[in-house]
């Protein structure tokens, strides 16, 4: 028999959220006449009648019908909650270009980590040598990470400085300092390297110049660094003192990209300000302009 598509009963026509769809007939029913006896089903009558149904598999019957139930409310349940968390996802990316970049470094992640592998990276990562006949690598180098603990400390940042940042700015200004910032920190790199054939990935040096931008327009925002808390202003001061003092060794971590970004980041910040004082407006009335 042809299955009933609509959500509405069958016998009394109200409308159900998760129908009943009964395995003998095919057609939708509510909570009140879903058992077969209910709605007198002819499908029931004919399986009785073909199978050598008997009065004692009753119970068996029923353990079935009670079984169907779960399973279509699971498979609907589960339908209902993946469309939801997608919808989710696209509104955040719509609204956030912060967490925008981060789905996108997450999905790279599994891309270039599970699936595609070194063929993925080779094509992506910026090697200085070759900045020049692969010149997008300046820019997708941001959203390669080498492993999970890269990948989760960079997008911890931004998932708390970014939105700060963009939320002082406006999006598209957000953009402007996180972009410029990355791509000279990567010409910072490549300057600096003593290798120039040692390839680089990751987002530090676009987050460095979030942060340090952030850090000239709230200098007294309180941030946490290892669990202490401390104004956002020492947190970065700390951060560069760090990548100075660690600039030539061996640790694999590029420590002049974050040093460029961070003087992008500041001067971006610098600019941002004045910009302010000069419009005599707050931040929200002002940069919703960009």
């Amino acid at each position: 028999m042809a299955k009933d598509t609509d959500d509405n009963c069958w016998i009394c026509g109200k409308k159900e959220l998760l129908p009943f769809t009964c395995r003998y007939c095919g057609k939708n029913f509510c909570a009140a006449h879903r058992l077969p006896e209910q709605h007198a089903c002819q499908g029931l009558e004919f399986a009785q009648q073909h199978s050598g149904y008997a009065g004692g598999a009753s119970s068996k019957h029923h353990d079935d019908i009670f079984k169907d139930m779960l399973r279509t409310t699971a498979k609907k349940a589960a339908k209902g909650v993946a469309r939801g968390i997608w919808g989710s996802i696209m509104s955040s990316m719509k609204n956030s270009p912060s967490m925008a970049i981060i789905y996108i470094c997450i999905v790279s992640f599994f891309i270039g980590n599970i699936f595609l592998g070194a063929a993925y990276f080779n094509f992506f990562k910026l090697t200085p040598e070759l900045m020049l006949i692969r010149p997008w690598t300046i820019v997708t180098h941001m959203f390669l990470h080498v492993d999970l603990g890269h990948l989760f400390f960079n997008m911890l940042v931004l998932f708390f400085f970014g939105r700060e940042l963009e939320n002082r700015v406006g999006n598209s200004t957000f953009l402007k300092v996180y972009f410029i910032s990355g791509i000279v920190a990567a010409l910072g790199y490549c300057l600096t390297v003593s290798d120039a054939s040692s390839p680089v990935v990751g987002a530090s040096g676009a987050i460095m110049g979030v942060f340090a931008a952030l850090t000239v327009l709230a200098p007294e925002l309180r941030v946490y660094v290892y669990f202490i808390p401390m104004q956002i202003k020492y947190a970065l001061l700390l951060f560069a003192v760090l990548d100075f003092a660690l600039m030539g060794s061996n640790d694999m971590v590029a420590h002049t990209a974050h040093l460029s970004g961070t003087l992008v980041g500041l001067f971006m910040g610098f600019h941002l300000k004045k910009n302010m004082k000069k419009y005599n407006t707050t931040y929200d009335s002002y940069y919703r302009r960009w």
